[in-house]
């Protein structure tokens, strides 16, 4: 797959034998708030990952849940769905599989948005994927003290459906003090400008110690998130760059690093896992929107 023409504030690092971060990927991550590691987790390791996940979604009854997932419009903000699924797993469709009268237009495994968030510690496949080697190198050597696993998503980008992701921060919606929220993305498959890459702002992390917003749980109820404004200037989206990602290439992100991505217009899926680690030494609000049971404490590697 050819790789679209990008600035060389994005660098990008052939990972297939990696065993460790060198200088340059630091400095890398440090300058553009990204870490772009093509081919570090192995084809085999990515359709393992993607038939465990379509056994779960052939178990999965869409009569019992039509939970609708958006960044634009943010439904689920208001759904209890949504909002107590830090210890479980939970699948999420996407706004445009439905018509008029809220039937699903298509296969249930055609018209999920995603599902999340704690299959990594619920799933042995999601395990062993969630924890394999690299991730624990990378997320020491930039400087995690603990690092802990908080969410796990698959997100399926549907052919022709799959919705836009308005530019945001990661730390939004996982907020610690100080901000320590580190994204793990790896194409599943081949992410395209046709089926909707990523976009993120190069150097869009800096000079900031807080996102532009934070997404909690609601003062009035808990079982509803609310938006926290911080900072209302808008992202300046001039500089985004497209991060085109072959299968098993992973990137690594700030969780200030703002992103984003087009709908997925095309007839090609663009299955994607994303990992969102903190550092234990860091404090993680009880009003944050994802939460755990006492007797369900976050783990490390």
């Amino acid at each position: 797959m050819a790789v679209a023409d990008q600035p060389q504030a994005i660098q990008r690092f052939d990972a297939r034998d990696f065993t460790h971060l060198s200088e340059d990927m630091k400095t890398a991550f440090d300058r553009d708030g990204i870490l772009v590691l093509d081919g570090l987790v192995p084809g085999d390791m990515c359709n393992a990952l993607k038939a465990r996940t379509m056994e779960m979604v052939e178990g999965f009854n869409a009569d019992d849940h039509s939970s609708v997932f958006s960044s634009v419009s943010e439904a689920h903000a208001s759904d209890e769905y949504f909002m107590s699924s830090g210890h479980t797993t939970r699948f999420f469709f996407e706004e445009g599989a439905f018509d008029s009268a809220g039937a699903l237009t298509k296969p249930k495994e055609l018209a999920l948005n995603k599902i999340g968030h704690a299959m990594h510690d619920i799933d042995p496949v999601y395990d062993r994927f969630s924890r394999q080697p690299a991730f624990k190198e990378i997320a020491e050597g930039l400087g995690h003290q603990s690092p802990l696993l908080l969410q796990t998503m698959y997100i399926f980008k549907q052919p022709h459906i799959g919705g836009e992701v308005k530019c945001h921060q990661d730390s939004t919606y996982l907020w610690t003090e100080p901000q320590t929220c580190l994204a793990f993305w790896v194409a599943i498959e081949d992410a395209t400008l046709e089926n909707g890459c990523l976009w993120g702002i190069p150097g869009g992390h800096k000079g900031h110690e807080r996102p532009k917003e934070r997404f909690k749980r609601s003062d009035e109820n808990p079982n509803k998130g609310a938006h926290e404004m911080i900072d209302p200037s808008p992202f300046d989206e001039s500089g985004k760059v497209a991060l085109e990602a072959p299968k098993g290439t992973v990137l690594v992100f700030n969780g200030l690093f703002p992103h984003l991505s087009a709908a997925n217009t095309s007839d090609k899926s663009r299955h994607a896992y994303t990992l969102h680690l903190i550092d234990g030494a860091a404090h993680y609000p009880d009003n944050n929107w994802l939460q755990r049971p006492a007797d369900m404490p976050l783990k490390g590697f």
